[in-house]
């Protein structure tokens, strides 16, 4: 009779059989986890993979300590009173199904909000409602689940990441019982016989089976494992050749030595283990210093204004320091916690909890980094310095990132999964030709087989490409929010420009008023409400008017593609276009210009002269040989003569587009098959940045942090957008060239081991060298590359 295993974790039910709907079940755990997901509707996680889960735990008071408030400031990384955000190492995940359930958790309790699972670094982000859900009850029904999370106090105190040594423990155990197996082969390799052989040779042979025995069941176990759980789940991941190879050498070498046919393989089967460990540990470490290196995340341009004895300068979000009084616009992030000092605050959290209900503030009101201000400007003082991991965290939330996934990992398993079925079949067959024409060698080919065509180097070498560009790339002042953007940036054909901020320079811009002469009150509260706004025309001008004094607004409005409303006292202003502050006379002259009226009393318009940023002819001349052109603008066409004597002739110029416009061309171009690349300044281009398959906002002086955009290019780097785009093209290149090799370096090493000419050690010692030759190449090709770029 067939032993039942259990539906939903797998193991044999031996101890208790429980039948329930018709499944069996190992235990009531089990049983249990089964029925919560009945009852949510969260049967799929058995369709994604077979027997995913794993046997829920007794946690009986063991998370009392989540009670503690002290403990739970140290857990969650975002805290006010509405919601907490905690990231939890789940050491369970595994595959598809964990990933599922784990991003469903709010269909197990309305008060999660959003899950978001991290499968590399194994963790899950949660966010919570507060007034009826806590730290305590969400880690207690991820143990219900069978998901218990690993929590180290520790860990977080001192704000460091818990350190992995087995890697390393597993390595030394290898590499000790390769060193005494070799030593104790010395008598067989030079064939000493007489009294060695009598005495000692089945000593020597003995001890040889037990220092691979924890070689074997320890240092090799993360194989056996790995390879397991593919064939469970029917994935036949590149572990399976891997723990097959020791399988059978551990399997031969002890029944030569017990039947005392021969010393066996030992030395190859330690040999085996310890460079393959030894190439993880490569692999581990070299990983280790390019997530180091990508810190660059940190240095991103972002500047918020600083307040030094009334005057402000902008300064970069990682100079702030603890009490410096820091000044945030309308639409800004707020880059650290703070306690605000005046102002309106209305703080929306939907960048930080997911949820778009802004929240009131007052004088003295602790804010958190990560929350945008909606309603005009508010001053804070600084109660940290920028955690600039979590700035990045923010810049890589997936929640402004949905349908831009990375696309490298889903390339190099598809190409892992078909290797493996290859590799499987060559190894099978070699050896059933060399059981008819050579025995003797059989199991030396199979094994040989198995381990010189490991796809490690395939594995590693766009990750290696793509990362090592990245660094590159943040060094000149290119600021790339993943390595995916590289990808979809080689693939665009079609690239729009905003206008306003982007192709212009708002440090050159040159003014003129035409109007009544505004009063000096009228030219305060003028003042008072640019410094609010964010956009480069009110920005522009505020940097004119600046010499006045500021006083604080009762009121403050900002309509995207409009304009700004500002109020204080009995006086109010109007700032923006001619219709929106009720302008009824037609304009004379095509222009950029700011109208302004005074409750509700035109007075008058700025009008600006465009300067365009250095270098934009020259660099539309060489986009325009290989992609298609658009220049989408919110103002009207008095710059269209201009650019057309600027710009090459098939570049589309279109004028008067609102923020929704120009979404909407995108979205009709991608329709198409066009993959648009967005460039413009971060504000009213947000919608269309985040529509586009690229969106690189440009920064100058003040940078706003914009969770639309995929890059941010530093303004005195425009001119370089094309070399760009060209770089990112050549590193797909790389990584194809890297595939190339990586298929020769294995079609040379199964001939050999094809034809019985290479042993399992020799094997596994190129194995490791195959994979730090595709990096060392990667690594050069790309810092080549950033030379030119240079």
């Amino acid at each position: 009779m067939k032993q039942a295993t259990c539906f939903h974790c797998g193991d044999n039910c031996t101890v208790e059989h429980i039948v329930y709907n018709e499944k069996d079940f190992c235990c009531n755990g089990c049983k249990t986890v089964y029925e919560i997901f009945s009852e949510n509707d969260l049967t799929c996680y058995y369709d994604l993979q077979q027997a995913p889960g794993a046997t829920p735990k007794e946690i009986q008071g063991k998370y009392d300590f989540l009670s503690d408030d002290a403990i739970i400031e140290k857990l969650t990384e975002f805290n006010d009173d509405k919601h907490q955000i905690a990231t939890l190492t789940i050491p369970h995940i595994h595959c598809s199904s964990c990933i599922w359930i784990l991003e469903n958790l709010n269909k197990l309790n309305a008060n999660i909000t959003a899950s978001q699972v991290n499968f590399g670094k194994k963790t899950v982000r949660i966010t919570y409602k507060t007034e009826a859900f806590s730290l305590k009850e969400a880690v207690l029904l991820l143990s219900k689940i069978g998901y218990e999370p690993y929590i180290s106090l520790e860990d977080f105190n001192t704000g460091k990441n818990k350190v992995n040594r087995s890697l390393i423990y597993k390595l030394g155990v290898a590499g000790f019982a390769f060193g005494n197996v070799m030593f104790l082969s010395f008598p067989e390799y030079f064939e000493v016989n007489e009294f060695w052989l009598e005495q000692y040779k089945p000593v020597f042979r003995w001890l040889m089976f037990t220092f691979s025995l924890p070689v074997v069941f320890y240092a090799a176990q993360d194989y056996f494992v790995s390879a397991y759980k593919g064939l469970k789940s029917k994935l036949l991941n590149i572990d399976i050749p891997i723990a097959l190879g020791i399988l059978v050498l551990f399997i031969r070498s002890t029944a030569e030595i017990i039947l005392d046919l021969g010393t066996g393989f030992f030395d190859s089967l330690t040999g085996l283990v310890f460079f393959l460990l030894l190439g993880k540990y490569f692999q581990q470490r070299t990983y280790n210093f390019l997530s180091f290196e990508r810190d660059y995340k940190s240095y991103f341009p972002i500047a918020v204004t600083k307040i030094l004895n009334g005057i402000e300068t902008p300064i970069q979000v990682y100079d702030i320091k603890k009490g410096d009084r820091l000044l945030i616009r309308n639409e800004e992030l707020i880059p650290v916690d703070g306690i605000l000092i005046n102002g309106n605050a209305n703080i929306d959290y939907s960048f930080v909890t997911g949820e778009s209900e802004a929240v009131k503030k007052s004088s003295g009101d602790k804010l958190f980094a990560g929350g945008k201000q909606t309603s005009g400007s508010i001053e804070m003082e600084a109660l940290n310095a920028v955690e600039q991991s979590y700035l990045t965290q923010l810049w890589s939330n997936d929640v402004f990132n949905k349908n831009k996934e990375d696309g490298f990992t889903t390339l190099t398993n598809t190409i892992s999964k078909r290797f493996t079925i290859a590799v499987l079949s060559i190894a099978f067959l070699a050896t059933t030709y060399w059981l008819f024409a050579d025995s003797s060698k059989a199991l030396n080919v199979f094994t040989a087989v198995l381990i010189i065509a490991c796809p490690c180097a395939i594995a590693l070498s766009a990750p290696f490409t793509l990362g090592n560009l990245l660094r590159i790339f943040g060094k000149l002042k290119f600021y790339l929010k993943n390595a995916s953007v590289i990808e979809q940036l080689a693939k665009i054909d079609t690239i729009i420009f905003d206008k306003t901020g982007t192709i212009t320079s708002n440090q050159k811009s040159k003014t003129a008023y035409k109007g009544e002469t505004l009063t000096e009150e009228e030219t305060v509260i003028l003042s008072s409400t640019l410094r609010h706004s964010n956009h480069p025309l009110s920005r522009s001008l505020y940097n004119l008017l600046k010499q006045n004094n500021i006083i604080t607004l009762s009121h403050f409005e900002e309509h995207l593609g409009e304009g700004i409303y500002g109020k204080s006292n009995n006086q109010s202003v109007k700032i923006g276009s001619a219709k929106y502050v009720g302008q009824l006379q037609p304009e004379t002259e095509l222009s950029t210009a700011v109208h302004i009226s005074t409750n509700n009393t035109y007075k008058g318009k700025f009008t600006f002269y465009n300067a365009y940023r250095k270098g934009i002819s020259k660099l539309f001349n060489k986009l325009k040989k290989d992609y298609d052109l658009a220049i989408l603008s919110g103002d009207n066409a008095s710059e269209l003569n201009n650019l057309k004597k600027l710009l090459p002739s098939k570049t589309k110029l279109i004028f008067n587009q609102k923020p929704n416009d120009k979404l909407e061309y995108i979205k009709h171009h991608q329709n198409n098959g066009a993959q648009v690349l967005m460039v413009g300044d971060g504000l009213n281009d947000a919608g269309a940045l985040a529509q586009s398959n690229v969106g690189v906002a440009i920064s100058e002086n003040i940078n706003v942090f914009s969770p639309a955009c995929d890059a941010i290019l530093d303004a005195s780097k425009f001119n370089q957008l094309y070399n760009y785009i060209k770089a990112s093209k050549a590193a797909i290149k790389i990584i194809k060239w890297s595939f190339v090799f990586s298929f020769f370096y294995n079609a040379i090493g199964l001939y050999f081991a094809i034809t019985g000419q290479l042993m399992p050690v020799i094997a596994a010692i190129l194995m490791p060298l195959s994979s730090i030759s595709i990096v060392v190449f990667t690594t050069i090709a790309t810092n080549l590359l950033g030379r030119k770029l240079k």
